[in-house]
């Protein structure tokens, strides 16, 4: 038996990197997956291959979410998980961020985030889940992210809102804080597996990046019973980076 058996998850972004291994390791403990994203070739490739359903969705546009739940329920006739895991990064210092690029990693990140919450919520079932994904920048601050740490905040806020007005249904809300993972986002470049240790093995005290199915594997304790009595909370998974710098 799998931990999600006869559950109805939609993962967005899960076209690739952590949406990905989020959707492969669900769709092998037993969940209904509905691979979410914009690019449509890499997901529909990616459904086909695990059989799952894909459906295209820009996380930003409410319609879209709309037509999106609507598919997932005429498919299955329910839908108990979501993992809003679409993001978008962008560096840049904050002066020097247009106001363009700012809205764009906002509407992605964290109104995709708030629309995924209000389209889906009122149609999940009773004690359903819902992951978000903030960042490791959403506890804390790093330079060149000023975007994108401000919509991780964002997140980690929101979580604990719809933790609070969800919770006499059952529905459990938590949040992700990933540090530097090894994803197309990260590594926009394609370095060679493990050549982006390098950057992170003085700074992260486990000394390397981190690698997208660990983080799958965090959300899927926060999807599963594992977690049952568990919301409202930013689950850090960073290798060590915010516990502190050492100076040995």
């Amino acid at each position: 038996m799998g931990k999600l058996d006869g559950r109805v998850v939609i993962v967005t972004g899960a076209a690739r990197g952590q949406g990905e291994q989020e959707a492969r390791l669900f769709r092998e403990e037993g969940a209904e997956v509905v691979v979410a994203d914009v690019l449509d070739e890499q997901g529909q490739g990616l459904a086909k291959e695990i059989g799952a359903l894909y459906v295209h969705l820009d996380v930003g546009r409410e319609e879209e979410w709309a037509a999106a739940v609507d598919a997932v329920v005429e498919a299955y006739g329910r839908v108990d998980g979501l993992v809003n895991n679409a993001g978008i990064l962008r560096f840049n210092t904050l002066l020097d961020t247009p106001l363009d690029e700012f809205m764009q990693i906002v509407k992605v990140n964290q109104v995709g985030c708030f629309l995924g919450i209000k389209a889906v919520a009122p149609r999940m079932s009773d004690g359903g889940t819902i992951v978000n994904t903030a960042s490791y920048t959403g506890v804390t601050g790093m330079a060149a992210v000023g975007a994108y740490a401000a919509t991780k905040h964002a997140i980690v806020g929101l979580t604990r809102v719809a933790a609070l007005e969800l919770a006499d249904r059952g529905i459990r809300v938590n949040a992700m804080c990933p540090g530097a993972i090894d994803t197309a986002m990260s590594n926009p470049d394609a370095a060679p597996e493990g050549a982006t240790d390098a950057l992170y093995r003085k700074l992260v005290p486990l000394g390397r990046i981190g690698r997208p199915e660990e983080v799958a594997r965090l959300a899927l304790f926060l999807t599963s019973e594992d977690s049952s009595y568990i919301t409202g909370q930013p689950f850090v998974i960073d290798g060590g980076w915010l516990a502190g710098v050492s100076i040995v």
